[in-house]
Parts: C-alpha cells; sequence; structure tokens
C-alpha cells in the first residue's frame, strides 16, 4: 500500500463486512463468493494487477513468469476460473512478492505451499489449497484484463480489501461513493456499540442510529 493512494489507504481501515454492506447499500456486486483467507490475521488491501489463466495449450505456455512486473503495494488478482485441480501460486512467488513488497494474492482457484505464507504473514486468499501444480496444466491467458473471482468482477486498478471474512473489490469508478457509506456505516455501528456500553438498550440504540437502514438499497 502506498502512503499517496488515500482510497487505498481508507478501504484498509475498514472491515470487508462494512465494505460488503455499503456496496448493498449501492447496489453494487463486489463480494467475493467462497475466496477465503488462508490464515485468519491476513488484513490487507491494494489495487488490482490482474492475470486471466486457461487450460494449456501444446506445447505449454508459463504459469506465472509475471510477478517481476506487478508493482509494490498491489493486489495480484489470478483468474484460474475456480480450478481447484491445478495450483497457480505457490512458495516461489510467495517469497517474490513478499520480497517486493506486494500487498497480497486474491485466486479464483487454489494455491499450494501454504505454510510459508503463514511463516512470512503474506496475505493469500483463495477457494482452497491442495498441493498439485498447474504447470502444463493452465497458463496465462492475458495480463491486466477484467477477471471474474468468485462471481465478482475485478477490472486493474480496482481496490482489494481481505481480511478473516474473505475479499472485497471495491470498482474503480465507485471506489468515492463505496468508501462513503462504508465510513457512515462503520460510524453509526461505533456509536451503537459506545451507547450500549453505557447502558442503552440495544434495540433503542439502534433506532437511534437508524442501523437497519444502514444498509438498505438506496433507490
Amino acid at each position: 500500500m502506498t502512503t499517496q493512494d488515500k482510497n487505498v489507504e481508507r478501504a484498509s481501515k475498514l472491515d470487508t463486512a462494512t465494505l460488503s454492506d455499503a456496496l448493498d447499500k449501492l447496489g453494487i456486486v463486489g463480494q467475493c463468493h467462497k475466496i477465503k483467507a488462508r490464515s485468519t490475521e491476513f488484513r490487507t488491501a491494494g489495487r488490482a494487477f490482474t492475470i486471466k489463466y486457461g487450460p494449456a495449450s501444446n506445447p505449454p505456455g508459463t504459469v506465472g513468469d509475471f510477478i517481476d512486473d506487478v508493482p509494490a503495494g498491489s493486489m495480484i488478482v489470478l483468474d484460474n476460473n475456480g480450478r481447484e485441480d491445478a495450483t497457480v501460486w505457490g512458495d516461489i512467488m510467495t517469497e517474490i512478492a513478499h520480497r517486493r513488497g506486494i500487498a497480497g494474492t486474491v485466486i479464483n482457484g487454489v494455491c499450494r505451499d501454504v505454510a510459508l505464507c503463514l511463516k512470512l504473514g503474506y496475505p493469500v486468499f483463495s477457494r482452497d489449497h491442495w498441493m498439485r501444480t498447474g504447470k502444463d496444466r493452465v497458463q496465462v491467458e492475458a495480463t491486466n484484463v477484467p477477471v471474474n473471482i468468485g462471481e465478482a468482477r475485478v477490472q486493474p486498478g480496482d481496490i482489494l480489501r481481505g481480511d478473516a471474512d474473505g475479499v472485497i473489490v471495491i470498482p474503480k469508478e465507485h471506489e468515492d461513493a463505496v468508501l462513503d457509506a462504508a465510513e457512515t456505516i462503520h460510524r453509526a455501528e461505533e456509536a451503537i456499540r459506545e451507547a450500549c456500553r453505557g447502558g442503552m438498550r440495544l434495540d433503542e440504540a439502534r433506532k437511534q442510529f437508524k442501523y437497519h437502514q444502514l444498509q438498505t438499497r438506496e433507490q
């Protein structure tokens, strides 16, 4: 994450649950279904650097020689069409990405060598993990093109936020509106917690701070 990117910084301070509620309020699909953190300790945010995969040709193409072109602070977003029989991320990629200051990796598919990402604290989010290589099974089709991650569309430069609850994508053209809405929701929920700590009933606090309207879709 770069200090100059204020919206990435704003997103990094908000939980995915709060961002999900903001997306619902605005009618935007950005929740990456079934994409999970390999560790509940992983929290990260950055702008998408996308890779689209397809089945390997004959002779097969490369699985992942793009790593040196990814800017520091980016989120690497790998769309392997949800495949769970062949990995597209492993320990070499984790080590290099960690060393280069990349924010994390999100995979519509599976990774392997989970022990190293846990050891280094490098955030990886995927459908699952399994050991079988993608070499000679899948190949890179395109770089920095629109991809699909858990039923959510991701375009290069979109903000991704990941934490223990999963991954959210915030479309670039809507990021100010989404972040404004999420910050409003966050402030209201903090006010409800504080009121309850002071002795107010939960139903009264929710009514006072309009909790039940926070996620209602705007007309």
